[in-house]
């Protein structure tokens, strides 16, 4: 009776120790996960307010306008609403990329990731209203490899940020053709 009455009494003592460690793993587990939405929702909301931005004070595009295009070039509002859309999601890709030590195993991503989205930037004031469609189209090419690049160094750690990155590869093919059809009209 004694050994049992001692082995309750152990089972209860372990119980109080665990019951008075949860919260504190909880707590740790709850700092954790807001720190990963804070980075998420940074990583996320600077590419794509700095996107808004470029579209709000460059957005008018009468230049784009003004040309004669066939029927498969996009409208102005379909390109400033795919090019947020394209922001945003290599910006959860970079997370992603990020939440699993991409950064920091390959130190060269991070100025690719960059040039891409500085390059991503520079396209839409350049051809849609200045009218610069060379100097659009080798933009357009180098962001498109730049695109790549990150695509492919994406793969190598996360391969759902490869994946998101193939509809925004997809994305700056098209504008790339679109460019190089506007020089020849």
């Amino acid at each position: 009776m004694p050994s049992q009455s001692l082995h309750s009494a152990t089972f209860v003592l372990d119980q109080t120790t665990i019951n008075s460690k949860m919260p504190k793993r909880e707590d740790k587990a709850k700092a954790k996960t807001k720190r990963a939405l804070r980075s998420l929702l940074i990583a996320v909301s600077v590419p794509l307010s700095l996107t808004a931005s470029i579209i709000f004070f460059f957005g008018s595009g009468q230049r784009y306008r003004a040309f004669a295009k066939p029927f498969w070039f996009p409208p102005l509002w379909f390109i400033h609403l795919a090019s947020l859309g394209s922001s945003s999601l290599m910006g959860f890709s970079a997370w992603l990329f990020w939440a699993d030590g991409g950064f920091h195993a390959q130190p060269d991503s991070l100025p690719l990731y960059i040039a891409q989205v500085s390059l991503g930037l520079v396209w839409d004031p350049l051809v849609l209203v200045m009218g610069q469609t060379w100097l659009g189209l080798v933009f357009g090419l180098i962001h498109f490899g730049t695109l790549f690049a990150c695509y492919r160094t994406f793969r190598r750690v996360n391969p759902f940020a490869k994946d998101l990155a193939k509809p925004c590869l997809a994305w700056a093919f098209y504008l790339t053709l679109v460019n190089f059809k506007l020089i020849y009209l």
